[in-house]
């Protein structure tokens, strides 16, 4: 996993869709100040990247959760990542909505899921695992049994920690925060300079830059 771990990150920053900016933050929806920026919508865009990452999310699913008989992807980004996954390991697959539709069935569940179904939840990145978790939330109110989440990538918030472990959620991504700073410098996308900047806006990120 170590290895997938950093070429995950290696092809997150090569095709931008993590943006490191240390000295010239982002702003987050949050108002936080930031010195990353992920998008990995992006990754749909690369076929060997998306390829890589199918089959890196299909072969952790297979070795966690062999017992799994539903992939569920996390509106809006995961849902690409969970068909791709559920083709990969010929399951069926269903995605969670933020909200349950205003209009029809009012379906917050999309696709067809029965109680007592083993799920796994694929997820494209963990900030503080909130609305992540109120995916898992909802299969569970449907019946559901979650093996656990696997995400693309994560900030490695404590917040995130402490959310999973107090919802009883397993949560596995195939690159982490710390990783792709290791890995950004060992390619040259950042300076030794900027690591410590780096890795002290994920000690406080509400507080970092104000």
């Amino acid at each position: 996993m170590q290895d997938t771990a950093k070429q995950v990150a290696e092809y997150l920053l090569q095709i931008k869709a993590i943006k490191l900016e240390p000295t010239n933050p982002f702003t987050w929806a949050s108002g936080w100040k930031s010195p990353i920026y992920c998008d990995n919508r992006k990754t749909l865009s690369y076929p060997e990247v998306r390829t890589y990452i199918k089959k890196a999310f299909a072969e952790v699913v297979m070795e966690k959760y062999p017992e799994v008989e539903v992939i569920a992807g996390v509106a809006t980004g995961a849902i690409a990542q969970g068909a791709l996954v559920a083709e990969e390991m010929n399951k069926p697959m269903v995605y969670i909505r933020s909200s349950a539709k205003a209009h029809g069935m009012t379906n917050l569940i999309e696709g067809e899921i029965k109680p007592g179904q083993k799920v796994v939840v694929i997820e494209d990145l963990i900030s503080t695992g909130g609305s992540s978790l109120k995916a898992v939330q909802a299969l569970r109110e449907a019946g559901c049994e979650v093996l656990g989440m696997v995400a693309i990538f994560t900030y490695g918030f404590q917040k995130a920690v402490d959310n999973f472990t107090e919802n009883n959620c397993k949560l596995d991504t195939l690159s982490d925060y710390n990783i792709m700073i290791d890995r950004a410098q060992e390619i040259g996308y950042i300076k030794a300079e900027d690591v410590d900047q780096l890795k002290e806006w994920r000690k406080d990120p509400a507080s970092w830059g104000v």
